[in-house]
């Protein structure tokens, strides 16, 4: 069986996690678009393609990122999934094997009621508060996952 080809154009599992990732932190900091190309040296409208995946960051501009958001470059890559973290990977002793481009179809980071809870979130001034509130829906969620 012929394993179908991924079209080209279409945005790396990866990049898309990743874009998203750094939307969802600058959208969280109320940073515009142009604020943040602004600071790393690039226009609104590249970031854009960064955080939509059409478009690769690069190693320095994403450590330039990082560093305009206050994060960590691994920021970036907290929480992928396996089939993302899989997406372009080379199987071991298959040599140039054609990359495995999983599922995609919504990512709960991009949705605009995590961006709303990330901005409201880091409004609350006092760590100590913001790691209490963190701790507590974490607790939820396990609690509900576990009944």
């Amino acid at each position: 069986m012929k394993k179908k080809r991924i079209p080209k154009g279409t945005p790396n599992l990866i990049d898309r996690y990743v874009g998203s990732r750094v939307r969802a932190r600058r959208v969280g900091l109320r940073l515009s678009q142009t604020n943040l190309g602004q600071a790393i040296g690039v226009t609104f409208q590249q970031i854009q393609k960064y955080e939509n995946g059409s478009n690769r960051i690069g190693a320095s501009n994403l450590f330039k990122i990082a560093n305009a958001l206050g994060v960590d470059v691994a920021f970036f890559f907290e929480g992928m999934t396996d089939d993302v973290a899989k997406a372009g990977l080379v199987p071991r002793g298959k040599g140039l094997a054609e990359p495995r481009q999983a599922e995609f179809d919504s990512d709960p980071m991009s949705s605009r009621e995590a961006i709303e809870l990330m901005h409201n979130y880091f409004r609350i001034g006092d760590g100590q508060v913001r790691k209490r509130l963190f701790q507590f829906v974490k607790t939820l969620a396990d609690s509900l996952k576990a009944a």
